[in-house]
């Protein structure tokens, strides 16, 4: 059978294992694995999510409210913009998706960080679209716009916090390059990460009001993945000015999002008080990772994320720390396939991280 001829050059996202895959394929207890591959909140979402979302479980016969009106109103509230500024997906990745064929096609071209979120790529080249990656690790504006000028790109992904490195640009750095990108080319910047990096450097912090106010070509995307602990809800949103979010909806399908997903996205948001204290904790065993690092003589990139990044010396293969640890029941994430020799640790509990610690001790 012949398929889509672009589907030859995508390579399929891997996604972190699962521990109920780590149960089957090496025989440990499920009590044992402690899973730090995916970004996740180790401490879940807010109790007052578990209690609403108990609430509606007799609903489920019926298809959710398709305008999302209790979500934009709780979204409204949060930024401040009217809900025909946002269109919500499962995941933001889905509204990367809504992005990528509303605006690329077969020949346009789609810039991107040299390393970031694999998505990007992948729904572009579903539609044809030829990618154009800046040569270092980290974002560098100055690399952006040379080759924004010598490609004139459909669309530009900025990723900060970037995923899987952890770093973040300057607000004002990446403003001041929006102002020089014409208004026909689409800018990106996806913010799954932007609470831990809004509570760690208020100079990393991107305002979405201010963001789409200012400029009529730029999508926002935020997520409830991260740090509100809703990953198996999948919702996320994007934030635009109203020409951008119209035309997206016109590649969106009914009903996309869940009732119940819906309500707990609605109700994460009620709970600010819990997520900071989450945040906060994050940052307070990073530090435990730095030191970490410092003492093993590991590079460790500075994180404004709930996850660190390990830069590995030659001496150490990242595939094989991974796999070592994944026998051990501790899941991580190898970096090799983004053309690092490094790996990617979310910051769990303080019980997950003494965990790590102790089985990579030997490795690292």
């Amino acid at each position: 059978m012949k398929f889509n001829s672009a589907l030859e050059n995508i390579k399929s996202y891997e996604a972190g294992k699962p521990i109920e895959l780590v149960v089957r394929e090496y025989g440990i207890d499920k009590d044992h694995i402690v899973k730090l591959a995916s970004n996740e909140n180790p401490f879940g979402c807010s109790p007052k999510v578990k209690e609403a979302v108990r609430d509606i479980i007799d609903n489920m016969a019926l298809y959710p409210d398709d305008s999302m009106i209790k979500l934009k109103n709780a979204l409204g509230d949060k930024y401040g913009i009217a809900s025909d500024e946002m269109i919500i997906g499962a995941g933001s990745d889905q509204v990367i998706e809504f992005a990528i064929h509303a605006k690329a096609h077969n020949g346009s071209k789609v810039l991107m960080n040299s390393v970031t979120f694999a998505m990007y790529e992948i729904y572009a080249k579903q539609v044809g679209a030829v990618i154009v990656r800046t040569p270092s690790r980290e974002h560098k504006m100055e690399e952006f716009y040379a080759l924004y000028q010598e490609h004139k790109p459909s669309i530009i992904f900025l990723c900060t916090p970037n995923n899987p490195t952890g770093d973040a640009l300057d607000a004002q750095e990446m403003l001041s390059f929006i102002e020089k990108v014409d208004s026909d080319t689409l800018v990106i910047v996806d913010g799954a990460y932007m609470e831990y990096a809004r509570f760690k450097d208020p100079s990393k912090a991107i305002d979405p009001k201010e963001l789409i106010g200012k400029f009529d070509n730029v999508l926002f995307l935020g997520t409830f993945s991260k740090a509100y602990g809703l990953g198996g809800m999948r919702v996320g949103y994007g934030l635009a000015q109203a020409q951008i979010i119209k035309a997206l909806y016109k590649v969106r399908p009914p009903f996309n999002i869940t009732t119940l997903s819906l309500e707990a996205a609605s109700v994460a948001l009620e709970d600010e008080a819990f997520v900071q204290t989450c945040i906060a904790d994050n940052f307070k065993e990073m530090k435990r990772y730095e030191a970490f690092a410092s003492a093993k003589g590991i590079q460790i990139i500075d994180s404004y994320t709930n996850f660190v990044t390990l830069s590995l010396p030659q001496a150490k293969n990242s595939s094989e720390i991974a796999q070592a640890l994944l026998k051990k029941g501790m899941i991580i994430r190898d970096l090799s396939s983004y053309g690092l020799n490094a790996i990617r640790v979310t910051i769990g509990t303080q019980v997950q991280n003494d965990r790590f610690f102790e089985l990579s001790e030997p490795l690292l």
